[in-house]
């Protein structure tokens, strides 16, 4: 039977693959766990690749998924692109199907996941909203991430769960659980949001022991474990040593790999089913027999390449790759890696590529063709070329130049051409941009922190502008910061981290200083730390609490309506755009001007800290947050002082003038409030939210009339306002139309059928219209939308007793007090009913 062909490229990869890894010991314990049965005591289910960087983990697990795939095992390899166990689920699927083998059932979950998971930031705004009267919500859908996060939903913590009372948050996570519980289709929905990985984990179980009758082994490989495992080390630890998620075919193996050994509080105890591997330089005779099988062997030749490397597999190799004829050839690879490997390559055009290549943090040909500056054809053949370099690591479909090379590349290219470095950063930030604006287009701003596409995009774009030292490139990639704070500290990390390193990279110190002091905030603090770290580096320390704002008196409801409601959802108060608009001299590095000043560029680039000037609206932006933090635990006082410290830097902001007024309405002070928000609308007379609050502003100060003409124009800009529409029917009860009342309160229901709040305001007209009946079936759907909505169960009672149903009654106002128990209107109607049935 004739062979068959494999191509040049693929001959390449497996003579660049045996010349990298040589771990022949690693090698072969791995391959030969294959010929032990998993019965056998000497197999391992579990092994632990570790070391420093540079030492070659990524190179030997990849090794080790080739030598799983000689063994017919089906391989799914995992790094830190994944950011959640959901994530990581998605990337077995996706690897799994490519192989032929679809994870169907654990698809649909996932797809399902995503579903609840937007549903549930929705249900969030209305159980975690702070307002005891029904106020407008103003964290919008920070907030609800803030809730979620705050009862594990979503990877990290975003800045609110820092600040908001433990008490609070329970008593939130309580009423989430509640209103998700009446408003998904099963527990099991409920489940998959407030714990995702319970209801997946069984699904992969399941799967993985249908795929295993198809397959001799399942091998499932966790890279760059330093930073997957503070989120996988507990999960995968019950997956495998517990039943919690259900049987493991036994043919599954798993391999991690990191730069520590691993936990030994978690993994001790089970020294009898797991390997750890801890990778050290190689040793002599290891990097001989690398050298060797490259063809270098010259004694002289051997020892200083010895001496150079210290025995790191992928200076090694670069130093092979370079063919030296003599000890005069071998020069220290970290320091002139692409001239040595470059003497033999006569090709002007690889030589260039090799060094474009360096500039991007990862690799695919899309990226490369701009990097490279040539067209499609020769970038596509070059970049062919360029994934066959021994220090190229492969992560799927991309690559990336490997650390200890690609730093040396950078600072040769820094220091020889500082035009072109600038010029080559410069057309990558303008193709991330470009391919960013294409993602954007047509969709809802407010989605795309969501979109890890988006996000990978946005983040090349700001590492490729700070790397060129564009003049606003620091204060955007802050600006940016301040809203991936709100997204939890997962987001803020990656947004640090490219400050990190473009400082590096670059060259620049003081980029660098933003970083490494940032980080060190997010890892002390959290979010919060980050945004205090801003302010303090710009001298907007953390305001002192005025002592004399007085606390919120009692609610705006009149004596004969209960108090106590929740509003189902909040006005539409989005925050701050999150995309800067690039300045011309950002977009156009290929031309800039023969007369740039490039030492004052670079000395530009060795600013501190305290040099960089932040702009006044990304400080009144940080001021605004902690806004919100603070008035999400009830602390509208200390919310207030922060919003009058953004507004002295940015005095005619009428989104700030409109939150501060509604805080203010919020204490109590309701002439104050009529101010701020009167200032407000007339800065920005679109504005359905200051509009909103106004009219109810100006409804408690007794002014009916002019709430109806604010409410007016809330819904004029916003029909579907659902809480206007609730306020517009509370004015016009006042103004004693009761069909009036009504019409608003159908809008509402039919512009937000999931709202509680509105059917429960809805059951009250109906109520006082003496339709009572009809009341009973609006306070049922509210209380089936949210069974723990204290106000629903009150008016419920009075319906009740109104129809002679006294036990209904008083059961319905005992649990409104259960809920509740200073609930003195509720109090008040219990007795009401008692007195009657006791005659």
């Amino acid at each position: 039977m004739a062979r068959g062909r494999v191509s040049l490229q693929e001959l390449v990869r497996r003579r660049t693959r045996a010349g990298l890894v040589a771990r022949s010991a690693e090698r072969e314990l791995f391959r030969g766990n294959f010929d032990t049965a998993p019965e056998d005591g000497r197999h391992r289910f579990l092994f632990h690749v570790h070391g420093t960087a540079g030492v070659g983990k990524t190179r030997l697990v990849k090794e080790f998924e080739h030598l799983a795939r000689e063994q017919g095992a089906l391989t799914a390899y995992v790094n830190e692109t994944s950011g959640s166990v959901p994530e990581v689920l998605e990337s077995v699927c996706r690897q799994f199907a490519l192989r032929g083998h679809r994870l169907k059932d654990l698809e649909r979950m996932l797809a399902t996941h995503r579903e609840r998971r937007h549903e549930a930031e929705t249900a969030a705004l209305a159980a975690l909203d702070p307002a005891p009267d029904g106020a407008p919500s103003t964290g919008g859908m920070a907030l609800a991430r803030a809730g979620l996060a705050g009862l594990g939903l979503v990877p990290g913590v975003a800045p609110f769960t820092a600040v908001l009372d433990p008490a609070q948050l329970a008593h939130g996570a309580d009423r989430l659980r509640s209103v998700l519980a009446a408003r998904f289709r099963s527990h099991e929905d409920v489940r998959l949001v407030l714990d995702p990985a319970s209801v997946l984990t069984p699904v992969l179980t399941d799967e993985l022991n249908a795929v295993a009758s198809d397959v001799p082994w399942i091998v499932l490989l966790l890279d760059t474990y330093e930073r997957t495992g503070p989120f996988l080390d507990a999960w995968l630890h019950d997956l495998l040593t517990t039943d919690r998620y259900g049987a493991l075919p036994d043919t599954v193996v798993v391999v991690t790999a990191g730069q520590h050994p691993a936990d030994p509080a978690r993994w001790g105890t089970f020294a009898d089913f797991m390997t750890s591997l801890p990778l050290q330089p190689f040793t002599e005779a290891e990097a001989r027999g690398l050298l060797a099988e490259r063809g270098v062997t010259a004694e002289p030749v051997v020892a200083e390449a010895l001496r150079l490397t210290g025995g790191l597999p992928v200076l090694l190799s670069t130093i092979a790759g370079t063919r030296p004829a003599g000890p005069e050839d071998v020069t220290d690879p970290s320091a002139t890696a692409v001239e040595r490997f470059l003497k033999w390559e006569q090709d002007p055009g690889r030589r260039f590529a090799a060094l474009a290549g360096a500039l991007p943090r990862l690799l695919d040909a899309d990226v490369f063709a701009v990097a490279a500056d040539c067209d499609r054809d020769r970038a596509e053949e070059l970049y062919a070329w360029v994934e066959t370099l021994p220090f190229a690591d492969r992560l799927g479909g991309r690559i990336r130049y490997h650390d200890i090379v690609r730093a040396p590349m950078l600072r040769l290219q820094r220091g020889r051409s500082p035009r072109g470095w600038a010029d080559g950063h410069g057309r990558l930030a303008q193709a991330f941009r470009r391919w960013r604006e294409q993602t954007e287009s047509g969709r809802d701003t407010g989605t795309l922190w969501l979109d890890e596409t988006w996000c990978e995009l946005r983040l090349g774009e700001l590492y490729h502008r700070l790397c060129a030292a564009g003049p606003t490139a620091v204060s955007d990639t802050l600006r940016d910061l301040v809203e991936a704070c709100d997204q939890g500290e997962a987001l803020a990390a990656r947004w640090v981290r490219v400050l990190e390193d473009a400082g590096r990279d670059a060259g620049a110190p003081g980029v660098s200083a933003w970083g490494d002091r940032l980080s060190a905030a997010l890892a002390s603090g959290g979010t919060r730390a980050v945004l205090d770290t801003l302010l303090d580096w710009a001298g907007h320390t953390a305001l002192p609490v005025p002592g004399r704002l007085p606390v919120r008196r009692g609610g705006d409801e009149p004596s004969t309506t209960p108090g106590g409601g929740v509003p189902a959802g909040p006005p539409d108060f989005p925050g701050d755009p999150v995309r800067a608009d690039p300045t011309p001299w950002d977009l156009d590095f290929a031309g800039a001007p023969a007369d740039v000043d490039w030492m004052s560029q670079e000395q530009a680039r060795l600013t501190t800290p305290a040099d960089v000037a932040l702009p006044a609206p990304l400080l009144a932006r940080i001021h605004r947050d902690r806004a919100l933090a603070h008035a999400a635990r009830g602390d509208h006082t200390s919310a207030v002082t922060e919003l009058s410290g953004a507004l002295a830097l940015t005095p005619d902001d009428a989104r700030t003038l409109a939150l501060r007024g509604e805080y203010l309405r919020a204490l109590g002070l309701h002439a104050e409030a009529v101010a701020d928000l009167e200032q407000a609308t007339a800065l920005d007379p679109a504005d359905a939210y200051a509009w909103a609050s106004l009219g109810a502003a100006r409804l408690t100060l007794g002014h009916p009339e002019g709430a109806r003409t604010a409410l007016d124009h809330a819904l004029a800009l916003r029909p579907d306002y659902t809480w206007a529409l609730v306020r517009r029917a509370r004015v016009a009860r006042e103004l004693g139309d009761p069909e009036g009342r009504l019409a608003a309160l159908d809008r509402a229901v039919a512009a937000e059928p999931d709202s509680a709040w509105a059917h429960c305001e809805r059951g009250d007209a109906l109520r006082a219209a003496d339709r009572d009946r009809e009341a009973l079936a609006a306070y049922d759907r509210a209380l089936a939308l949210d069974p723990g909505y204290a106000s629903a169960y009150a008016s419920r009672g009075v319906a009740h007793h109104r129809l002679g149903h006294l036990d209904e009654a008083l059961a319905d106002l005992d649990r409104a007090l259960e809920l509740n128990p200073s609930y003195a209107w509720a109090r008040e109607r219990r007795d009401a009913v008692v007195q009657h049935r006791d005659g």
